[in-house]
């Protein structure tokens, strides 16, 4: 598949993925791993674009599963992976308690209805088990996924967009959604079992870091000292664990 960086409508909307696995998804991972068991689970990525997700959950179990809406993305990552399927996230063609762990990360904002696949990924998986999510934060300063003036998109952060008034805010960046932290929650009402994390986090910083090592190392080390703190609410996205109940049916 061609890594074009025209900004089309289907690469607007769905989001621009990772090509190349760095620290700030090095990071994430072992994030994952504090709070979840890898090890011979059976795991979904939801959203999993070309596989990176799939690929290093692979290292830990046999049992790694993906979908993704984008069908010219489904299958490039077919062809070195297993268990790579087309779907949307609001109905997984997977049957109900099947997975030890889903991971969405950085999709949910992109989804048609959040809250149906928030209960999609719950279903599927099994009583005990971990939905992981990573979505944008509403707080950060940053809009990370550009804007629409006048009916043209424009690529880049945009600074202070998050912080205007939501009907604004929504017409201004209708492709994407940010979160603030009760929305977030908001989601999870009414399912059968709990939140046990909760936290923002900040972003790694690779490509400062690539260009400008000593500045970057800087930012990402002030930055990563600010998460224990309510400054971290300031911070790129949120990092949200949902357990199923053990009794959930």
């Amino acid at each position: 598949m061609k890594k074009s960086t025209i900004f089309d409508d289907r690469a607007i909307t769905l989001g621009h993925p990772s090509y190349v696995w760095r620290e700030g998804q090095e990071r994430r991972l072992a994030m994952i791993r504090e709070v979840v068991s890898l090890e011979g689970a059976r795991i979904l990525d939801l959203g999993c674009g070309l596989g990176m997700y799939v690929l290093k959950f692979r290292e830990f179990s046999d049992e790694v599963y993906g979908v993704d809406v984008d069908a010219e993305r489904v299958q490039e990552a077919l062809r070195t992976l297993p268990n790579i399927y087309e779907s949307t996230a609001e109905q997984l063609p997977f049957d109900s308690n099947f997975f030890d762990l889903v991971l969405s990360n950085e999709v949910f904002e992109h989804v048609t209805d959040d809250r149906q696949a928030v209960r999609e990924a719950v279903r599927v998986l099994r009583p005990g088990g971990s939905l992981v999510v990573f979505v944008p934060n509403r707080g950060y300063f940053f809009e990370t996924h550009g804007f629409y003036w006048r009916g043209k998109y424009h690529f880049g952060n945009i600074p202070l967009i998050n912080y205007l008034p939501t009907k604004l805010r929504n017409k201004l960046c209708p492709h994407v959604r940010a979160y603030k932290r009760a929305d977030l929650r908001a989601l999870f009402e009414g399912l059968d079992g709990e939140i046990v994390v909760h936290r923002c986090i900040f972003a790694g910083y690779d490509n400062i870091v690539a260009r400008h090592p000593r500045l970057g190392r800087f930012i990402r080390c002030f930055s990563y000292a600010m998460e224990p703190s309510f400054l971290q609410w300031l911070g790129l996205s949120h990092f949200l664990v949902f357990r199923k109940s053990d009794k959930a049916e």
